[in-house]
């Protein structure tokens, strides 16, 4: 992928992992545990910088709260230990400016349910365009309970029209709730666009990831009795905004004018940022 970067580390007791920032900006997001995040900022010239360190309270599993993330500057230097382990998503995108590093908290992840009936599913919008502030990274979590369409209508951002539509990549890493020792399963469609020729139905399991490029994508479909996660990783070019602008597929788009009849899946919330108690 061009813009967009994703990396998932499983660390063990007290393992540390250490990474270059390099050209991208990065959030640490905890799927499941607590971590310590160590950045050293970037110097243009002078004495070295002091270093940031960002405690994470992380949380027990994606399905249990929403979490607190650190934000990593480019050209930084990082470190992340575990003192109990855990799994830790590095969501990243190529940037250009130097924002400092730090902690957002899990109480202001503003939470959204959107759709209605069985196309319910919330939304934790901790890194937004228009929530948390990065140079090009565009990030969000996605909770479908089973059996309901997510991500739809099918929609595309691979063009950049001012005001209608971004021209964005994307990563959708996902992580499905088992049924006792079951593992879960989903699906995901992504059908060609005017702007590409991506066309992928697949199955997806935990740990899965599919590379959006461009293309209709939608729906992400929810197996009955398991429940779906996604962290959806989003990034474009530097000569627009940084914004999530998106079209409907035209043969689709309608399906929104019947959901404000409808009531909204009572599974929701799985969880409300309020309750966060790591």
């Amino acid at each position: 992928m061009a813009y967009t970067r994703l990396r998932v580390l499983a660390l063990e007791p007290g393992e540390t992992h250490t990474f270059e920032c390099g050209d991208a900006e990065w959030i640490v997001l905890p799927l499941a545990g607590a971590c310590r995040v160590r950045c050293a900022e970037p110097v243009r010239e002078g004495p070295p910088a002091a270093e940031t360190v960002i405690e994470l309270r992380g949380r027990d599993g994606v399905f249990t709260s929403v979490t607190d993330f650190a934000y990593l500057p480019r050209d930084g230097h990082a470190a992340i230990t575990s003192p109990a382990g855990g799994r830790f998503a590095l969501a990243g995108a190529r940037c250009e400016n130097v924002l400092p590093a730090r902690h957002g908290p899990a109480r202001e992840v503003p939470v959204e349910l959107r759709g209605a009936g069985t196309c319910s599913r919330q939304v934790n919008n901790f890194a937004a365009a228009d929530v948390f502030a990065c140079d090009r990274l565009i990030a969000v979590e996605v909770l479908t309970p089973g059996g309901n369409w997510s991500s739809y209508p099918p929609h595309k951002h691979d063009e950049y029209q001012p005001g209608r539509e971004s021209r964005l990549e994307e990563v959708y890493y996902y992580e499905i709730a088992p049924h006792g020792r079951i593992p879960g399963l989903g699906y995901q469609r992504v059908s060609p666009s005017p702007a590409g020729k991506t066309d992928i139905l697949g199955e997806v399991r935990t740990g899965d990831a599919v590379l959006i490029p461009d293309g209709w994508h939608g729906p992400s479909i929810a197996a009955p009795g398991h429940d779906m996660y996604y962290l959806n990783v989003m990034a474009g070019p530097s000569d627009q905004p940084r914004q999530w602008l998106i079209s409907d597929h035209p043969d689709h788009g309608w399906i929104r004018d019947g959901w404000p009849a409808q009531d909204t899946d009572p599974r929701l919330p799985f969880y409300r940022a309020e309750d966060a108690t790591r």
